[in-house]
């Protein structure tokens, strides 16, 4: 084919498969933008409230602390969490423990909202790139066979068009997957700093239990 190549040349090229692949390629965008923007208005600095908060214990202000964390806004995930196990603080050890756990697990599967979906877009979109694929191969070996004069020109256009669905399916695959990496390793990273931080202001309260009575 002559002339310049556009993202509309390569549409038109790729038949009928490039239309749920620019579906796959929507979704895949929109998921990753809203998940970044939910990750951008959500606190998940947790080391600073945990350092404010054993400040607060070591002075026996754990009142006054619980209160500060309720009056947190939702967006402040760790806060959450934290009041979750201060106020708590009078039932035991098992039952801040779970308190806690019950809630971070709660606010990390809001921070995993979109993850299944940007998994099965990178399954998907190569998948159907590839049925565009045979789906071309399929049509330029019909034209071949009912050519009266078979030349590698003919050959080779009919191959390459049908290729390109495979790689609009790739390009998708590899966006969700470096989206849904970079993604999960935030949340990783905040559920091993939440659960670390939650084990040492329980031990904190604990201590200052111990050391009232």
């Amino acid at each position: 084919m002559n002339g310049e190549w556009t993202l509309t040349t390569f549409f038109e090229l790729g038949g009928v498969f490039m239309w749920p692949l620019l579906a796959f390629s929507i979704a895949t965008i929109a998921i990753t933008i809203e998940r970044i923007a939910y990750f951008l208005f959500h606190n998940l600095q947790v080391g600073k409230l945990k350092n404010e908060i054993l400040s607060e214990l070591e002075k026996g202000n754990l009142d006054s602390i619980t209160a500060r964390l309720a009056a947190a806004p939702r967006s402040h995930t760790p806060a959450s969490i934290f009041h979750a196990l201060l106020a708590n603080a009078g039932r035991g050890e098992h039952r801040m423990e779970k308190a806690a756990e019950t809630e971070a697990l709660e606010r990390i599967r809001r921070l995993e909202n979109g993850f299944n979906y940007l998994t099965a877009l990178a399954s998907l979109a190569p998948i159907t790139g590839f049925l565009g694929t045979v789906s071309g191969m399929i049509g330029a070996f019909k034209s071949i066979a009912n050519a009266t004069e078979v030349n590698a020109q003919l050959v080779a256009n009919g191959i390459y068009e049908a290729l390109i669905t495979t790689v609009f399916g790739l390009c998708i695959a590899i966006v969700a997957l470096v989206a849904y990496n970079l993604l999960i390793q935030k949340v990783d990273t905040f559920a091993a700093e939440i659960t670390k931080a939650t084990s040492d202001v329980t031990l904190a309260i604990l201590d200052t239990q111990v050391s009232q009575t």
